[in-house]
């Protein structure tokens, strides 16, 4: 059997193209998370481990969908050639389970492990760079300014928070948040 994994990193990502890739290669069967491929605990993923077996092929756009490291990817890759799984990187090919498909196989693993922590690398500049703007702010812009949740807060005198929420626009949550912070 011929199963599919595609994975994106955040959940603003879209699967869509990966999944029209992997069924494109004829998949039986696709499973898809949104979840970072820095952790080793991605469900879905080792959902599908659990259940490959002789015969099967594990399809894949990209090797950085697959695994998080060099060392990852090789385990990994090692664990299913033993269990006579196939492998197959959609732009990659076919990984032989052989001493030259080994060895592609880690040379391209290496490479986008390069490729990753070279990205990770120009973001942390990129924010150094912003940081030495006084104007910067880390994170996520503020949904709501001070003077709204001000607003909000006032109304919580005379009404109760589903009200605040229904004329606001700002959870019950935030609220909370926000009466703490100014208890403090």
């Amino acid at each position: 059997m011929k199963y599919g994994y595609a994975r994106v990193s955040t959940s603003h990502q879209d699967l869509e193209a990966q999944i029209q890739l992997l069924e494109k290669e004829g998949c039986d069967k696709i499973y898809a998370e949104k979840y970072t491929g820095t952790k080793a605990d991605r469900p879905k993923f080792l959902e599908l481990l659990s259940i490959l077996k002789k015969d099967d092929t594990l399809v894949v756009t990209k090797l950085d969908r697959f695994a998080r490291s060099t060392v990852d990817a090789i385990e990994t890759i090692k664990s299913l050639f033993k269990r006579d799984v196939k492998v197959h990187v959609l732009n990659m090919g076919l990984v032989e389970n052989t001493p030259t498909g080994k060895l592609i196989f880690n040379v391209l693993s290496a490479f986008a492990e390069f490729e990753r922590d070279m990205i990770v690398e120009r973001t942390q500049e990129g924010k150094a760079v912003a940081r030495q703007n006084p104007d910067f702010k880390e994170g996520r812009p503020r949904k709501f300014s001070e003077k709204q949740i001000e607003h909000a807060l006032h109304l919580l005198k005379n009404q109760s928070y589903k009200q605040v929420e229904e004329l606001t626009g700002i959870s019950k949550s935030t609220l909370i948040r926000a009466k703490r912070k100014k208890q403090q």
